[in-house]
């Protein structure tokens, strides 16, 4: 089985997304222009607006931190106690279960959602909780997801962009500047977590063909993954 997974890198602009002959997969607010088998899940910001949108009604979604609980107003008081109300985000309308999680991250504060966030499914959701693995980005934790199909053979991966953020480089992703995403302006992040997320699950899953499709790899050529047996490297247009 092949798996196709979607970061939001801008690598990929103007590259289609599709599942071709396998299973596709995307991350975040990839959900707001292409249909994805599964979409991954992360933020809670993010997480909100896919529910608003009832797009997890109709689509397999993963979510992380995805504990759900009865609305009981109780409940909530005493979860709520501490935060301002200004710093309180609600998502959807209340029909008896509720998913409340805190973000204190600095990029929560630059990204205006450092508060306390609560969620309310609809029953028709097609959500599953994320357990492993844990605290990872959207996009690692995608890759990781699908190899753990015990029938994925293949995995092609998209807009997975490295770069070099020490030198004060702007923050590359498709969606930046918009709703729940970092401004235009920011600085990326340091993309050593990714790398190493990366690695760790090219040699768990070493009977998994990985293929990495980018048209930059300068700051991959010199890291651990580059030794990695099971990952090819190809640009796109060797690709289509």
């Amino acid at each position: 089985m092949k798996h196709y997974i979607y970061g939001n890198g801008q690598s990929r602009i103007g590259y289609g997304v599709a599942r071709m002959d396998g299973v596709s997969w995307g991350c975040n607010a990839i959900y707001r222009d292409h249909e994805v088998d599964n979409l991954v899940a992360v933020d809670y910001g993010i997480q909100g607006e896919i529910i608003e949108s009832g797009y997890a009604r109709r689509h397999q979604c993963y979510f992380s931190d995805w504990n759900v609980l009865p609305s009981d107003i109780n409940v909530k008081e005493e979860l709520c106690k501490g935060f301002k109300e200004e710093n309180i985000y609600y998502y959807g309308k209340d029909k008896g279960q509720m998913v409340v999680n805190g973000s204190s991250r600095e990029k929560d504060k630059v990204k205006k959602e450092l508060g306390l966030h609560v969620i309310y499914p609809n029953e028709e959701d097609m959500i599953m909780p994320i357990t492993d693995p844990k605290e990872w980005g959207a996009g690692t934790t995608a890759v990781h997801l699908a190899c753990q199909d015990g029938a994925c053979r293949e995995v092609y991966m998209f807009g997975f962009d490295i770069a070099n953020y020490s030198n004060g480089e702007r923050i590359n992703n498709i969606y930046k500047g918009s709703k729940f995403y970092l401004p235009k302006e920011a600085e990326g992040r340091n993309p050593h977590d990714w790398r190493q997320q990366l690695y760790l699950t090219f040699r768990e899953f070493s009977n998994v063909k990985f293929t990495w499709v980018n048209n930059d790899f300068k700051y991959i050529e010199k890291s651990r993954i580059a030794d990695c047996p099971n990952v090819e490297f190809k640009t796109y247009d060797n690709i289509r």
